[in-house]
């Protein structure tokens, strides 16, 4: 069996579990997701975790040996990515 693609991991996760955004790195062993779900909010992050494996099934077990995942609900995607913008971190300047 191939190793899956990123892309392919992606599609996985998205058919599985309805996403904000997903977007998966990797080169065909470890790979690096960051998934945004509204069915996240509220939830532990072990909680998310599981719902994304669920959504893998069997194939995670199969192929993906080493996944690693950001899981944010869009309230923390905005907040991640506000923190992202340049000129953002300037208010938090330690002398």
């Amino acid at each position: 069996m191939a190793d899956p693609t990123p892309d392919e991991v992606r599609r996985f996760i998205a058919q599985g579990l309805a996403c904000d955004h997903v977007e998966v790195e990797g080169d065909g062993r470890h790979f690096f997701a960051t998934i945004v779900s509204a069915a996240f909010e509220g939830t532990s992050r072990v909680m998310r975790h599981q719902r994304v494996y669920k959504a893998l099934g069997d194939r995670m077990r199969e192929q993906i040996h080493a996944l690693s995942m950001k899981t944010l609900s869009p309230a923390e995607w905005a907040t991640h990515n506000a923190a992202a913008e340049p000129g953002a971190a300037a208010a938090h300047h330690h002398h």
